[in-house]
C-alpha cells in the first residue's frame, strides 16, 4: 500500500482511468466485429473513428491503429472497397 498522499492519489487515479480505458477498448473490439461481420461502409467509417479517437485520446498506440487499418485494406473492407 501506498504511503504519501500523492500515491495514493495516484493509485485512484489510475483506478478511473482503467474502467474508461477498459471501455474504449472493449468498443473498439465490439466495432472491430461488426465490420468483420457486416462490412457496411456505416460500420467501417464508426470503426475508423473510433480507432482514431482512441488514439487521440492516448488508449491505443498509433501503430495499432495503422496495422488495423491496413489489415482492413488488405482484406478489402478498406472505405473505397464498395
Amino acid at each position: 500500500m501506498a504511503n504519501l498522499k500523492s500515491s495514493k492519489k495516484d493509485i485512484r487515479r489510475i483506478a478511473r482511468r482503467t474502467v474508461r480505458n477498459q471501455g474504449v477498448v472493449s468498443r473498439l473490439k465490439t466495432l472491430r466485429r461488426r465490420v468483420v461481420a457486416d462490412a457496411s461502409p456505416e460500420a467501417k467509417a464508426a470503426y475508423a473513428s473510433a480507432l482514431d479517437k482512441a488514439v487521440k485520446n492516448g488508449v491505443v498506440h498509433p501503430n495499432k491503429v495503422s496495422r488495423e487499418k491496413s489489415k482492413m485494406a488488405a482484406r478489402g473492407l478498406g472505405a473505397k472497397a464498395r
